[in-house]
């Protein structure tokens, strides 16, 4: 019986697949892509997320951090992010959600029990799980033992991934998944391999299997502009796209920024803090162009 890490679940979302979802965020990602918007799905161990805003300074922290991870200079608490072990033990004090942790350890009966509350809203919705990330496969392993409890119980599944893992994990997984949210960046690979520390070949080989293999595939394109909104890009998309058997619908996502202070909690750099969203009629442009491939467009997920 594996254990898994999970940074998030979302209930009642209305996205990432038809009807009613309990989104389940499984921590850990292949890729490191510079407009994440969940920053602390990126690494696999367990993080501390600091929010000096909410902090009233009360002391307990510094009061139970044994490796001194928090300093009183002057009166104020410091954070000292390179001593931090994350254990836990100052977010078990702080009442005022200052400290948390990411990333919590939970069985697959952990899990399920969190799904099934709401069984009611899928039946009545034709909503379902979905596994996102992070990477998903990135804990095959113990996904697997979820999605298979999922199809024992008849409860609709999707998966989202960025393609980025062995073929053989892909092969495994795919018969438990009813619907995969297949997520593709960039065609150039050097471009791609920039923006998201790894190279595109083995992301097109995996959603070229899909596309022979399974029935239900939805390409999902996170539109970042001045990154991979232009001309070529989206030729290339919708080229590769319309060429794959049993793939006929694509969603558009417009980047936004409401991941961007996740950033500072976590301690790290955002490096596109001068990005903008965009607006409505350059999505409807993207589409447009998208629809000329013959390909069903949707903005937004």
């Amino acid at each position: 019986m594996h254990k898994g890490r999970i940074f998030n679940i979302m209930k009642y979302s209305i996205h990432d697949g038809p009807g009613i979802r309990t989104t389940i965020f499984l921590k850990g990602c292949t890729l490191q892509c510079q407009w994440c918007h969940n920053p602390e799905g990126q690494r696999f161990d367990q993080e501390l997320i600091y929010r000096p805003d909410k902090c009233i300074g009360c002391g307990q922290c510094l009061s139970i951090c044994l490796n001194k991870a928090v300093e009183n200079i002057e009166g104020q608490l410091h954070y000292l992010k390179d001593k931090c072990l994350a254990c836990g033990e100052c977010c078990s004090v702080c009442h005022t959600g200052a400290r948390e942790l990411a990333g919590k350890a939970m069985s697959l009966q952990d899990v399920m029990t969190e799904i099934e509350k709401d069984l009611i809203f899928y039946d009545e919705s034709g909503g379902g799980v979905t596994f996102s990330g992070g990477e998903a496969l990135m804990q095959a392993d113990f996904l697997m033992e979820i999605l298979k409890e999922c199809r024992k119980q008849d409860i609709h599944t999707a998966v989202e991934t960025a393609g980025f893992v062995k073929n053989e994990t892909m092969k495994d997984i795919s018969p438990y998944v009813d619907l995969f949210l297949y997520d593709l960046k960039l065609m150039d690979s050097s471009k791609h391999q920039n923006f998201t520390g790894v190279p595109n070949e083995l992301i097109l080989n995996n959603l070229r299997w899909l596309s022979e293999n399974h029935p239900q595939v939805i390409v999902r394109v996170a539109i970042i502009p001045g990154i991979n909104d232009d001309e070529d890009n989206l030729q290339q998309i919708g080229k590769l796209v319309s060429g794959l058997k049993g793939v006929k619908e694509i969603h558009c996502l417009p980047y936004h920024k409401a991941g961007v202070d996740k950033y500072q909690r976590l301690g790290r750099e955002y490096c596109l803090s001068g990005l903008n969203s965009p607006n409505d009629e350059r999505m409807s442009e993207i589409a447009q162009k998208l629809e000329h491939f013959g390909l069903t467009v949707k903005i937004g997920g």
